[in-house]
């Protein structure tokens, strides 16, 4: 690649001072409405038939895809387009059970029971959790809104004010770095709370197996520093360093989470994380690292990376408010976790019979409530930060922090709350038929059974695989293409067509997951 466009691409994507939070917001909040119409769809007429996959697409994917790029300016346009003909459905009477999708029948847990769950006493480590669609949903929407971006950006078609800021400021960009890994804090609460013991075990072992897990992951990284230099491949250095990048951030978080199990089983997991964010915020007003990560010359190895080595601790501070979200979302009640972290550390002793079932149905109402006062205090303390200090994802401050985890938790409640409406369940108590006595009760969810769309569902799937492919594609595009001189109708026809193809292997795909982490 020419050195004259390789500094130019570089001065393309650089310099960037952001957009605003609200603008941000109204361009993610395309997804959910976007879903809101697939939702109304669904829980209102029949499936699309043999089209399925691109009625899908043309519903989920397409309008993010305009959302940051022909509908960058005028997101809420775009939303009132979706949002139109979804109250046209509302009018319509809902189908008796929903519109059953291959993806429900395959969430449907096989069990004995049939979907009752009992009260009774019993420990159930080998009991899956349900699954839960709105986080399904969540995950795929944050990895479509990634894989688009990326290649994205090197179009002018796509706003430089959605592009990562250089160091002060709040992007499209910046929020899917600090989503990613919020969203692999989410799911890494599962084990914990499949079997909370796991917090006690040795930590050496664990650390052997999420480090073996890791390595693939690192490998990568190294990888990419090898590609990108090889190639001579335009390259941002103030967003990780000179070598550093973010397959490495990714990988060593699990295994620093390994490292703070102790102090998880101890303390409440949210309170864990913003004391962790604090203490790096201090650590760079008052340490001095501020103006290190600023202004010291990248002289050596570890000054060349200060960037990625200096940020990472803010993101293990998202990554374990993340891991909160996860304890609060996945078990059949928020307090679900709390109560078994305390169980845990009063003792044998204390251990009473009727220990409660994780793969109980959920209490979504009491889930609802926490997380909607979970998002009011993350933005209030957003809000009060942000009056003296400006967010910094090359730094990963504070106030980065804090707006990752209001907004994460805010559109998570978002997609749980669209369930609600469109899928509705309602639990109740019944006595066993099986139980002689007459006194053992279980729990029978009664209603429309809810699934992420397939599409997101084999996305989500397979989200790795395909975020590796995006990279590989969005390398292989812009070494065959001047991508900063293509025309904005040309673009589109290129990021379409990358779209489709992003989705048409993830569908293919759909029925086996290709690497398991």
């Amino acid at each position: 690649m020419a050195s004259e466009y390789k500094a130019s691409k570089e001065d393309f994507v650089s310099g960037m001072t952001g957009s605003t939070v609200f603008h941000v917001n109204m361009i993610s909040g395309v997804a959910l409405s976007s879903i809101a119409l697939h939702s109304a769809l669904r829980s209102r007429v029949q499936t699309f038939g043999p089209s399925y996959f691109l009625a899908e697409f043309v519903i989920l994917v397409i309008p993010l895809l305009l959302s940051m790029t022909s509908f960058a300016e005028a997101p809420g346009g775009l939303s009132l387009l979706l949002l139109a003909p979804m109250l046209v459905l509302l009018l319509l009477p809902p189908l008796e059970k929903g519109t059953p999708l291959p993806a429900e029948r395959r969430d449907e847990l096989a069990s004995s029971d049939g979907g009752s769950r009992a009260e009774t006493p019993s420990k159930h480590p080998s009991r899956p959790l349900r699954p839960l669609p709105a986080l399904t949903t969540y995950r795929a929407h944050m990895m479509l809104m990634t894989i688009l971006s990326i290649l994205a950006v090197d179009f002018p078609v796509f706003p430089r004010v959605l592009a990562k800021c250089e160091t002060y400021g709040v992007s499209l960009m910046d929020l899917g770095v600090g989503s990613f890994v919020f969203s692999q804090g989410v799911v890494s609460a599962i084990p914990i709370i499949k079997d909370i013991s796991y917090l006690q075990a040795p930590i050496v072992p664990k650390l052997k197996s999420v480090s073996r897990k890791m390595i693939p992951i690192i490998a990568l990284g190294i990888l990419r520093v090898v590609f990108v230099k090889g190639t001579e491949y335009p390259e941002h250095v103030t967003e990780y360093g000179v070598h550093w990048n973010f397959f490495l951030t990714l990988a060593l978080l699990p295994i620093i989470e390994v490292v703070l199990h102790p102090l998880i089983l101890h303390v409440p997991v949210g309170l864990l994380g913003l004391w962790i964010g604090v203490l790096h915020q201090f650590a760079l007003s008052s340490w001095g690292l501020k103006d290190f990560l600023l202004n010291a010359p990248r002289s050596n190895i570890i000054f060349a990376n200060k960037e990625g080595l200096l940020s990472l601790l803010g993101y293990i501070s998202i990554h374990v408010l993340g891991l909160s979200l996860g304890t609060v979302i996945l078990p059949p009640s928020p307090s679900y976790f709390r109560k078994q972290q305390q169980l845990l550390l009063d003792g044998p002793s204390s251990q009473q019979p009727n220990n409660p079932d994780p793969s109980a149905p959920r209490q979504n109402a009491k889930t609802v409530i926490e997380l909607l006062s979970y998002s009011v205090v993350w933005w209030m303390l957003f809000a009060f930060v942000s009056l003296g200090m400006d967010v910094s994802r090359r730094m990963a401050n504070i106030s980065y922090v804090l707006w990752i985890a209001a907004y994460n938790t805010s559109f998570i409640l978002g997609y749980i709350l669209l369930d609600m409406v469109f899928f509705p369940t309602r639990t109740s108590r019944i006595r066993d038929p099986n139980d002689p006595s007459g006194k053992r009760l279980i729990i029978e969810e009664m209603g429309s059974k809810s699934s992420a769309p397939t599409l997101l569902e084999a996305i989500n799937k397979n989200a790795f695989i395909l975020f590796l492919l995006a990279n590989v594609t969005t390398g292989l595009i812009n070494l065959n293409i001047q991508t900063m001189f293509v025309s904005n109708t040309k673009a589109m026809g290129i990021l379409s067509v990358y779209a489709l193809g992003m989705s048409a292997f993830a569908w293919f795909c759909r029925r086996k997951r290709i690497w398991k982490m």
